[in-house]
């Protein structure tokens, strides 16, 4: 089983130290790890004139040659996970393949969002809670936007949340193993 590994993680000031963390507990497994960064051919990428273009173009490639996704949806500035991973993880599911998740925070999207806006809360017309401009806040006990949850639940995958300390927040890779190894019970026999 080939697995991308979405996540914000390529902006790490060591991602290629990382890639090749996620990818020798994807070995120990059983899987391959495909990092956005590792080489691919495509012509499309070959041919783009500008950079985000080519990054693109790479990375969707990586995602159509992969059987499943783990997505690092730990919150990346601010009370959601990274735009681009979320993208991805939506990409992957809408192929309809295998897709789980990570995240190492514990706390729930509202509890995260609540945290962010701060003062700029109110209560809501009916109940909950709004921000300044009087729009609603999602609360349905999920771990991030019901979009997300729902899409790795409707896939049958996994999210792994849990709370781990700031200093290890990029570096912790437990809630990353139990997403690989459960792809790859769900992919097994036995």
């Amino acid at each position: 089983m080939r697995i991308y590994l979405a996540g914000p993680d390529v902006f790490l000031p060591d991602a290629a130290a990382m890639a090749a963390a996620k990818k020798a507990i994807c070995a120990r497994h059983g899987a391959i790890g495909v990092f956005p960064t590792d080489p691919i051919e495509s012509a499309a990428a070959d041919a783009a004139t500008e950079r985000w273009l080519e990054i693109y173009l790479r990375n969707e490639a990586h995602i159509r040659a992969c059987d499943a996704l783990v997505a690092n949806l730990t919150p990346f500035r601010g009370p959601s996970a990274d735009a681009g991973t979320l993208y991805e993880l939506g990409f992957m599911r809408a192929l309809g393949r295998p897709v789980a998740g990570y995240s190492n925070s514990g706390q729930g999207f509202l509890q995260r969002t609540r945290h962010f806006l701060g003062a700029g809360l109110r209560p809501g017309a009916e109940g909950g809670w709004a921000d300044s401009e009087g729009l609603a806040l999602e609360d349905f006990g999920c771990h991030d936007n019901l979009m997300i949850d729902g899409g790795i639940a409707a896939a049958g995958g996994v999210l792994v949340a849990r709370e781990v300390p700031e200093a290890s927040r990029w570096r912790d890779l437990e809630g990353f193993e139990a997403c690989v190894a459960a792809l790859m019970r769900g992919r097994l026999p036995g």
